[in-house]
């Protein structure tokens, strides 16, 4: 299941943004970073080569650039199309333990990019899975998009493995179509639409 804490009703046409909201699913609580969080995002996975290897940002040095980020994030909530959650085990909502976002929201098409990373420490166990859930439900019942969509460095399989599992569609893959710590990589691209959703 997937509870949502927003204030907004959700409009019949285009999307009505709601900003981070809180989400609670089975397991998690998905909301929004605070200034205390800062130890744990760097401790739990900003500062690990291992998490950040497919990613476009680079592993944090020290913890005041950590500080920074969440301070720039922390202000961004005050605007209803930003969307950066912390992911937090209901037995330690005080530990974030990784982050999901929308990285580009397309409003002439209705389309929500997504991207996310985890902690190590807590791979392989379904998590990330039940988060992308959670989000897509999210966007599709309460903000109302129409295409949601994620990609992956094709040497990282295991993220496209959540994407399937989330019942996204593989579209391709973009050839040298990204770049990130590894250099100018190929991206493999999968989307669900609403009204695939509709019929889950």
């Amino acid at each position: 299941f997937v509870t949502v804490s927003c204030e907004n009703e959700k409009r019949e046409i285009g999307m009505e943004h709601k900003g981070t909201c809180l989400l609670e699913t089975d397991r998690l609580y998905l909301g929004r970073f605070t200034m205390k969080d800062v130890h744990a995002v760097y401790e739990n996975w900003a500062k690990d080569p291992h998490v950040t290897k497919f990613l476009s940002w680079p592993a944090h040095v020290d913890p005041g650039l950590t500080r920074q980020i969440l301070l720039e994030w922390i202000e961004s909530y005050l605007k209803p199309d930003f969307y950066q959650w912390s992911i937090t085990l209901k037995d330690c909502p005080e530990n974030p333990i990784g982050t999901i976002s929308a990285v580009k929201i397309d409003e002439e098409l209705e389309s929500i990019s997504i991207g996310y990373c985890l902690g190590s420490a807590w791979w392989n166990r379904g998590i990330m899975t039940e988060t992308l859930s959670a989000i897509i439900s999210f966007f599709f019942e309460q903000v109302g998009a129409n295409r949601i969509e994620a990609c992956h460095d094709t040497e990282n399989p295991a993220s496209g493995k959540v994407m399937q599992k989330c019942r996204m569609t593989y579209e391709g893959t973009l050839r040298q179509g990204g770049k990130n710590n590894r250099g100018i990589v190929d991206l493999a691209v999968y989307s669900i639409l609403a009204e695939e959703y509709a019929t889950l």
